[in-house]
């Protein structure tokens, strides 16, 4: 009970963190909550009657492909949050892998590492995405979106991590520890892991955000896996069938204010943790 409270009392300091987590709350009792009182099937085509504005029936309104657009808010929130969570995951435990064995051993390793990351982030990520998946289109899930924006979701966590391992392998307590009969793992994952901590649950929700605007970003150019309801789908539907010039503001106002809350609750997630 202490340590509830202590952290109810942090987070009365820390607004950000506070109104961060609020957010991601609210968007994820949506996600599942909202499951109960909607049918996910209405999130596909021809879960409704095509093109109705909002109404006590239809409180977001259905689109062209006669989608629901409260299913598809429900739905579609909680399948881009599931790319951007197993992208950012997976790139962040890459990133940490290599990170965390490039800064510890330095020499050549650390070199040869550096060489390539540095290499990689100069070639603009989205058209190395665009190309791999073009090129697996066909038949391509969810999952397999994930892993593609996840092969460069890797690199500006592995250089964060290295250059905070570079600067804690120097400490004192370091070098007590290798004194002490320590060996290199013992070190790693008993005395430079735990300092890190704070930082990579901060780098992991920079990780989630940016593959999530990744997967937006193929799934816009109708580079995603066109059935499933995802925000990024949505758009490029709405795009597709001119839902702006049609006059159905409805539709953009669904996927455009769950981005906005699901980014806005990130960025301050990640600032509150930047604090901590």
């Amino acid at each position: 009970m202490t340590r509830i409270s202590g952290f109810f009392g942090y987070l009365r300091r820390n607004k950000q963190l506070a109104v961060g987590i609020l957010l991601l709350l609210f968007l994820f009792l949506f996600a599942t909550v909202g499951r109960l009182f909607v049918d996910p099937e209405e999130a596909y085509p021809l879960g409704g009657p095509i093109a109705k504005p909002p109404s006590l029936e239809y409180p977001l309104g259905t689109d062209t492909q006669g989608r629901n657009l409260i299913a598809v808010a429900i739905v579609g929130t909680y399948l881009t949050a599931k790319v951007g969570i197993i992208a950012g995951a997976i790139g962040l435990l890459i990133g940490t892998v290599v990170g965390f064995v490039s800064g510890y051993y330095g020499g050549v390793l650390d070199r040869s590492t550096k060489l390539v990351v540095d290499t990689l982030l100069a070639i603009p990520g989205l058209l190395i995405l665009v190309v791999v998946a073009s090129a697996l289109k066909t038949g391509l899930t969810l999952e397999g979106m994930a892993l593609i924006v996840a092969a460069l979701a890797w690199m500006w966590p592995a250089r964060s991590i290295r250059s905070q391992v570079l600067t804690l392998r120097e400490r004192p307590f370091v070098r007590v520890a290798k004194l002490s009969g320590m060996n290199d793992l013992e070190i790693i994952f008993k005395e430079l892991l735990p300092n890190l901590l704070p930082f990579l649950g901060a780098a992991l929700v920079v990780a989630v955000t940016a593959a999530v605007l990744a997967s937006l970003g193929l799934e816009v150019l109708g580079l995603g896996p066109m059935r499933e309801p995802t925000m990024g789908v949505t758009l490029y539907w709405l795009l597709y069938y001119g839902a702006l010039i049609r006059g159905m503001w409805w539709w953009l106002a669904t996927p455009v204010s769950i981005m906005v809350l699901l980014f806005v609750g990130l960025f301050l997630v990640s600032s509150g943790l930047d604090e901590l």
